[in-house]
This record gives structure tokens, sequence and C-alpha cells, in this order.
């Protein structure tokens, strides 16, 4: 079960920086009101899936879709 909210999170974070852009963790985690545990999991999940990309824009770390 744990997997699968994960899973869903993962599409939610996915399809949230794909309308918004580049955002920083924080942000993501107040935008798509998920727990913060499963939201960083989530993260963890496009990240092994090659599917989003990390840098820093001055102090800011940002997250960005790939591509």
């Amino acid at each position: 079960m744990l997997k699968t909210e994960i899973g869903f999170t993962a599409g939610d974070i996915y399809n949230l920086l794909k309308e918004k852009g580049p955002l920083t963790l924080k942000e993501i985690i107040n935008l798509i009101k998920a727990e913060q545990a499963i939201s960083v999991m989530a993260v963890g999940w496009l990240a092994r899936e090659d599917k989003i990309e990390f840098f820093q824009e001055g102090k800011k770390k940002l997250i960005k879709l790939k591509g």
C-alpha cells in the first residue's frame, strides 16, 4: 500500500513540475499537500527513474523535469 501511495505522489509531483517548472522540495511538499516523508520518497522515485534533475540557483536547490 505504501509503495502505491509513493507512486501516486510521484505522479502528482511530475505533473506539478510539468505545470509550474522548477521548484524547491519545500514548495513541492506544500503544493501537493502530501506527507513530507512520502513526498521525499516520491522525489527519490522520480530521480531513480531519471525523470528529474537537481540544480542550484543562488542559494536555492531546485528540482526540474529532465529534458
